[in-house]
Formats: C-alpha cells, sequence, structure tokens
C-alpha cells in the first residue's frame, strides 16, 4: 500500500505547482434555434467550437421549444449548428471572459436547404473518454478500429478492461464486475457472456460507462464495478436508418451486420435495431499436466492438444415505441430478442507418459456440441415530469426469459504405445435450462431545501430457473443413464431493495450520497436421482451498501479537481454454479457445481485527481471477502474445475488517464494501470497465500487527414499477472485502421487488429495437489476488417441512448 500511496503523492506534486495557482472561470452560453417561420428546430445539433483548433468541446441537441444551453470555461468559440434539410449555422466568435459569464444570443434563424443531396456534413472530433463524478465514459465511435467488429473487442479496447482465456471480464485488475445493456444486466456469465457479446455487433453500441463505485440506484451486486453498454437510439423526426456491412478475415471469414432506424412523427417515436453475426473461428489449445509422488518425483505426465472449430449465428433485434403524451410524460414499449445457434467441434489427442518420461497410452477425443440459445425480454416504461426541473417519477416492469438446449457428444478412444486400441467409450449430453425473471422498479427525484437533488426508489425481482442434465453411456450399443453426471437443479431467489441518494453541487464541491437496502431469499433443490438422494438449501439474508462521491474543484472553473469516492458491493453466485451435479467437459475435466458458495462482499475506495477532463490521476484500494472465482482440484488424476471462495482478497491500483491534442489534426489517448494483488484462504492443498504486482498500458493516435481520411493506430499491453490459482503470461496487441469518408452519408473503414499476433491466452495452474499445469491457446485475435456504413435520411447526429429499463442485476447471472 505504501508504494502505491507514494507513487500518487509524487504524481500529484509534479503537476500540484503549476496547478494549484492557475484561476480561471467559467459561463454559460443559451438562445434558441428556429426555422424561417419562427417554428422551434428540435433535435437541431449545437456544437461549441473551439476557435484555435476547430475542436467540439461541447455537443447539445435542441430541446422541444429550439432552446439550448452551454456550459463552458473560459475562451474564445463559435457555434455550429446543423440540422438535416436546413443550411448549417456559422456563428461568429463568441467570448467568454470575466466581462462576459451569461451570454444570450438571439434568436437563431435556420434557413431551408437548396440542395439537400449536396448537404454540408461537418464532423466534429468525438473525445475518446469523459470523466464524470461517479463514472468514466468511452465513446465507442471515437476508435475506427472499433468499426466492424463485436462487443466483445470494444469492451477489450476499452481503458482498464481484460477479458481472460475463459471470457471473465476484469475491472482494473478486478473480477466481479457485472456487465449491463442499458442500464439493465444481460444474466450471462463467463463463455456465454462472450458468445453473446460477439454476437452483438459493434454499430449497435453508442457508449460504455465504467463505474468503480456505482450510485445507490443501480443494483449492488457486482464487487468490481459495473460496466454499463448503451446501444444506440435515434430521436430525429421524420424517417432514418442506418446500415452497417463488414466483413471479417482471419483464418476464417466471418461478418458483423447491423441495420438500426426510426421513425418519428408529432408524439410517437418508433425506433429500432437488427443485427447478423456469422461465427467462424477456432481456438488452437495445448495442455500439459506433470504428476509428482509425495516425495516429489516424477510419477507421470499428460499432454494434450485441441483444436476447437467454433461456428455459427447469432441474431439480435430490439423494438420500441415511445409516446409522448405531453412535454412532460412519457410512455414507452421495449421489446429485444436474442437467438443463437453456436457448434464447437473439438479434435484432440492426448499422450499420457510414465515416471521415466516414456509414451504409455494416447487418447483421441472427438467431442461434439450443438447449442441453441434463445433470450426475449418486454419491458413497460414511464416517465413523468411534474414541471421542469422539478420531480420526477419514473417506473419500469421488465419480464426476461431464456431457454437453451444443449446436445453434446464425446467420442474417446484410448490405445496403446502399439496404437492398438484398448477402449472406446461414447457419451451422449442433453441438457436443456429454462429462466424466467420477473422485475418491477419505482424512481422519484426531485429538488429539495438548499439546492440539494433527491433520489429515491424501490425495486423487486423474481428469479425462476430450471436446469436438467440428461447423460447416457453407450454400452453394447444401448444407451444406459449416467447416474452420476444426470441430475435435475429448481432454483428461485427473490430480491427486494429501497435506495436513498442526495446529490448537490456547491460553489466549487460536488457531494453524492446515498444507501441501499437489500433482501435476498434464495432457494436452490436438487431432485437427484435413483443414485442420488434430493438435496436442498434456503438462505435469506439482508444488507446495506453505502455510497459517497466528493469532487472538489481547485479552481473556479473546474479545470483542477480531486475527487474521493467509496462504495459498497456484493457479489452473487450465478444460478447455475450453485447446482451441485457434475458435468464433462473432456474426458479428463469435469465441472462440478458448489451448492455452499456464500455471497462475496467489498469495500471500494478512490481518490484521485482530474485536470481539465484530460489527465487523471486514481488510486484505488478494494477489500474483499469471500471472493468468488475459480478453481482446480485434482483427484486421481482428474480436473475438477469448481466455483469457490476465496475469503480475503486485496487489491490496490494506480491509474493515470491521460488525453492531448498537439494539434487539430492529431490527438494522443494514453492509458495506464499499476496494481497489486494479494489473496489469503483456506485451499485444497492447505492455505492460498498470493501475491502479484502487474502493469497495463494502452495508447491510441489518432490523425484526422485532408479529403475525408482518419487513420488510427492503437496498442495494448498486459504483464504477466498472478491471481489465487492462475498465473497468466504477458500478452499485447497493435491495431491499425483508416477511414475515408465517400459521401456525407456514407463511410468505408479497413482495420487490421493483432498485427503482430501477440494476443495470446497462456499461462499455468498452481496450488495444485502434486500436479504442475500449463496452458497456450491460440485463436482468431488477427484479422482484416472491412466495414461500410451508411445512413438514408437524417443525419445520425443526435443518437441518444436506450432507455434504462429495471430488470436489475438478475441478468448478470445466468450461464447457459
Amino acid at each position: 500500500m505504501k508504494i502505491f500511496i507514494m507513487a500518487f503523492f509524487a504524481t500529484w506534486f509534479c503537476f500540484a505547482p503549476h496547478f494549484l495557482f492557475a484561476q480561471t472561470i467559467s459561463g454559460k452560453i443559451s438562445g434558441k434555434v428556429a426555422d424561417e417561420n419562427g417554428r422551434p428546430v428540435e433535435g437541431a445539433t449545437v456544437s461549441l467550437m473551439r476557435l484555435k483548433d476547430s475542436v467540439a468541446v461541447k455537443y447539445e441537441l435542441a430541446a422541444a421549444d429550439g432552446s439550448f444551453n452551454l456550459d463552458i470555461k473560459e475562451g474564445s468559440y463559435y457555434l455550429l449548428i446543423t440540422s438535416i434539410g436546413k443550411q448549417s449555422y456559422k456563428s461568429g466568435v463568441i467570448a467568454v471572459d470575466a466581462e462576459h459569464l451569461l451570454i444570450k444570443l438571439p434568436a437563431i434563424i435556420m434557413h431551408p436547404a437548396t440542395n439537400t443531396l449536396h448537404e454540408v456534413v461537418v464532423t466534429a472530433k468525438t473525445p475518446f473518454l469523459e470523466h464524470k463524478i461517479d463514472r468514466t465514459v468511452v465513446y465507442v465511435d471515437a476508435l475506427i478500429s472499433n468499426a466492424g467488429t463485436t462487443a466483445l473487442d470494444v469492451l477489450e479496447k476499452s481503458p482498464g478492461v481484460n477479458i481472460d482465456q475463459g471470457g471473465a471480464i476484469s475491472f482494473h485488475g478486478k473480477t466481479g464486475v457485472m456487465v449491463y445493456i442499458d442500464d439493465k444486466p444481460n444474466y450471462l456469465s463467463g463463455s456465454d457472456l462472450e458468445n453473446y457479446l460477439r454476437s452483438m455487433p459493434s454499430s449497435m453500441l453508442s457508449q460504455i460507462e465504467l463505474m468503480t463505485n456505482p450510485p445507490a440506484k443501480y443494483d449492488a451486486a457486482g464487487t468490481a464495478g459495473i460496466i454499463n453498454i448503451k446501444t444506440k437510439k435515434i430521436k430525429v423526426k421524420g424517417f432514418n436508418l442506418g446500415m452497417s456491412l463488414s466483413l471479417r478475415q482471419s483464418r476464417y471469414t466471418t461478418t458483423n451486420n447491423s441495420l438500426d432506424f426510426n421513425y418519428r412523427k408529432e408524439k410517437v417515436n418508433v425506433f429500432g435495431t437488427f443485427g447478423y453475426t456469422l461465427s467462424n473461428g477456432f481456438n488452437d489449445v495445448d495442455i500439459n499436466r506433470q504428476y509428482f509422488y509425495n516425495g516429489g518425483q516424477p510419477s507421470a505426465a499428460f499432454s494434450q492438444k485441441s483444436y476447437i472449430r467454433t461456428t455459427g449465428s447469432g441474431y439480435t433485434t430490439k423494438l420500441g415505441i415511445d409516446i409522448y403524451t405531453s412535454e412532460k410524460t412519457t410512455i414507452g414499449v421495449l421489446l429485444n430478442g436474442v437467438i443463437r445457434s453456436p457448434n464447437e467441434n473439438n479434435n484432440s489427442y492426448g499422450g499420457l507418459f510414465n515416471a521415466a518420461g516414456q509414451p504409455d497410452s494416447s487418447v483421441i477425443s472427438r467431442n461434439n456440441e450443438r447449442r441453441k440459445f434463445k433470450n426475449g425480454s418486454a419491458n413497460l416504461n414511464y416517465k413523468h415530469t411534474f414541471k421542469k426541473d422539478g420531480p420526477e417519477i419514473s417506473a419500469n416492469l421488465d419480464y426476461l426469459a431464456f431457454s437453451t438446449n444443449d446436445n453434446q457428444l464425446f467420442l474417446n478412444q484410448t490405445a496403446n504405445t502399439a496404437g492398438t486400441s484398448i477402449s472406446n467409450d461414447q457419451l451422449n449430453g442433453n441438457l436443456p435450462a429454462a429462466i424466467h425473471i420477473y422485475s418491477a422498479n419505482a424512481d422519484y427525484s426531485a429538488p429539495i431545501a438548499g439546492g440539494w437533488k433527491l433520489e429515491a426508489g424501490t425495486k423487486s425481482s423474481y428469479t425462476n430457473t430450471d436446469n436438467q442434465a440428461n447423460y447416457y453411456n453407450t454400452v453394447g450399443g444401448n444407451a444406459v443413464p449416467d447416474y452420476d453426471k444426470t441430475n435435475h437443479f429448481l432454483y428461485k431467489e427473490a430480491i427486494n431493495a429501497v435506495y436513498l441518494n442526495l446529490n448537490k453541487d456547491f460553489k466549487r464541491l460536488s457531494v453524492q450520497a446515498g444507501v441501499r437496502l437489500e433482501n435476498t431469499d434464495s432457494r436452490g433443490h436438487q431432485l437427484g436421482n435413483i443414485q442420488k438422494p434430493d438435496s436442498a438449501f434456503n438462505r435469506n439474508y439482508t444488507s446495506i451498501f453505502p455510497t459517497l462521491y466528493l469532487l472538489y474543484k481547485l479552481d473556479t472553473v473546474g479545470d483542477h479537481q480531486i475527487k474521493l469516492t467509496y462504495g459498497r458491493r456484493i457479489e452473487r453466485p450465478y444460478y447455475q454454479d450453485l447446482n451441485p451435479f457434475i458435468s464433462p467437459l473432456d474426458k479428463y475435466t469435469f465441472y462440478v457445481g458448489n451448492p455452499y458458495l456464500l455471497p462475496s462482499y467489498s469495500g471500494n475506495f478512490e481518490v484521485g485527481y482530474i485536470y481539465k477532463d484530460r489527465i487523471s490521476v486514481t488510486l484505488n484500494y478494494i477489500d474483499i471477502r469471500d471472493r468468488v472465482t475459480e478453481t482446480i482440484d485434482i483427484r486421481n488424476g482428474i480436473y475438477y474445475d469448481q466455483p469457490g471462495n476465496i475469503g480475503s482478497t486485496k487489491l490496490y491500483d494506480l491509474n493515470v488517464d491521460a488525453g492531448f491534442d498537439p494539434a487539430s489534426w492529431f490527438s494522443l489517448q494514453l492509458s495506464a494501470d499499476v496494481y497489486h494483488i494479494s489473496s489469503v484462504s483456506n485451499f485444497y492443498t492447505g492455505i492460498l497465500n498470493t501475491n502479484s504486482t502487474s502493469f497495463s498500458g494502452q495508447a491510441v493516435l489518432q490523425f484526422k487527414l485532408k479529403n475525408g481520411w482518419n487513420l488510427q493506430t492503437d496498442g495494448k499491453y498486459q504483464s504477466k499477472q498472478s491471481d489465487a490459482q492462475f498465473a497468466l503470461a504477458a500478452k499485447g496487441r497493435w491495431n491499425v485502421a483508416a477511414s475515408k469518408a465517400l459521401s456525407p452519408l456514407t463511410t468505408l473503414k479497413l482495420s487490421i487488429n493483432d498485427l503482430l499476433y501477440t494476443n495470446i491466452n497462456q499461462g499455468a495452474i498452481e496450488n495444485l495437489y502434486q500436479t504442475n499445469a500449463s496452458f497456450r491457446t491460440l485463436s482468431d485475435t488477427r484479422a482484416v476488417q472491412l466495414t461500410l456504413s451508411m445512413r438514408f435520411g437524417k443525419s445520425v447526429t443526435g443518437q441518444r441512448k436506450h432507455n434504462q429499463t429495471g430488470a436489475g442485476d438478475e441478468n448478470d447471472r445466468v450461464k447457459n
């Protein structure tokens, strides 16, 4: 801890002498936009451009009455206002100084465009990062190399985010992060979450919100915080259509395509998106295991090489309608659907060796998995504002359904050193599952005395899961039930919560404090079979989760700010992890559930410094009790992959984010983390006690050239790291990309990801009983992508994020 505190204050003292005495001022620019007949131009894009380099520093969409308000720092600017069907408006120079703090502009009149086919489209530079009091926002379209990729690729390029070989997502070195889609958890985990995000084209995304300490309004789940993926929603009047077509070439060819539309007329806005992904990839996996006697002498070894082909298709759709019954009331309905059909063929060769290292026997495996995944959800939402800047109430009703059916075939042939077959075995599995989730929430916000804002709300959710596993061994041509693996698991859970949040902006100090109370009641029932008895468990617990945010401006305009945050979080086990029965991954590896898993709790502390929203330095400390993580146990040479609780985990993280614009045509974004993690727990092999210090860094360079050309190169590096049982080797990637505006509404983008083919997952598994183990996975990370984006109708400018739904954290806890 001392190392990180010293590093933080050393960084602070380097910056402080230059910053502390700088005194700047802030002001406000306001006005109204109307057409030639005096009617408001709702949805017009108002861009505040910095005079010296024409870089857009703020955006706002004109309100229903055409008004706009821009809070701005001291300096010289001009306004650029655009709206489809209108001539672009460019103001004169606007100077904000000590004598001109509140600038009210005269009515701005926009005239019809004389030829909309030759409409001038102004492209402003979109920032990559934006820091807020309780989150960091990543703008997806700011990176050219995000075009034509998937939501998973976008996440992996976000600062502080890493994804391991099993699809688990960590944030600033911490596991236990919850992934939301449009403020709603997605209910998936591990490889299923990975596959879901791979089926979502990046062109459907607008922003990524990174929250280490989410506000009390959010569910308390996620010891490492929340990653909230915002999808696109357009509210511009008339009919608008956008399309993105992408082709990806690695060893095999894949495609990611999407379409979005909206039609708004008077008080009704209908919107939707549709995405299609064709998957076609591979994983080249090497696994080595060495076994020892009690005295430490080698007893045997196992080496396995697997080539896994993954194919399939996925469809993602969203359809919604917003009805503006008045200027103060909106009623909305939102439908979402996902259908995936992933297939996996795993051909592997395993060699068994004796104590002298001589071949003993071999195992040839041909495993096949065919899966059907369906997810549908419906949301009804209501929002009413009693008066401008006054009380507001909103409510959500949600229903989500998941249905999966997994058909597995395991064929194993064992042969001696002469190649003569010793045994052949066949195992068939059928794994249907259904999950139903019901959720309701209501939120209220209002200004109260003393300039404070009050937010309060309540939420209830109910989850019902039904998981079956039916396994059969083929003996003499007949299918015989395998009761050791066959099971039927039922799980029900109810979570009820209330929260209260207060915030206020003083002259220099911003304060936000909240508290959330959650009660959880869970009931699991393993039905068993003729060989296994029934078993059941019930749990009921209530927890309090406080949050606190302090942001202090060292100068009047807020160029130099200090922040302090605290939050308490919980991570509940995934539903299926509580199922105690066993399921095979291959002949020598099995997954086992754990009905004794406890929820884990964490306390998150942050202190940081922000300079002009361009440079931020943050020191984070997190203390986790009973962290739920993957563990490996070896019994009789067989690997058992089982979720378990790690008694105590402490993590220290020093993060630096910096963005620079050295020239109007060049921008640079840097991000780096140094983190130390330590874990202590009772374990299979005795006491687990591990420590690791790691580094990760990312750089993005963008070049804006003439004639509609843009270039970009970005890279990311992760040093070797250890956490609990897993020691991972260093890895990195380097991407290059270019884009060309073919017309005002058509853009072509070309990118090469992982150019040097260094994004490889490899490492060792430690703390195993009398065993050493290592692995290496090579996949299709190096690829060339070509993307064509087109719009028909009105400009894409003015995209807004999807309405918040209220399904809570339940969606993040489904494994299918």
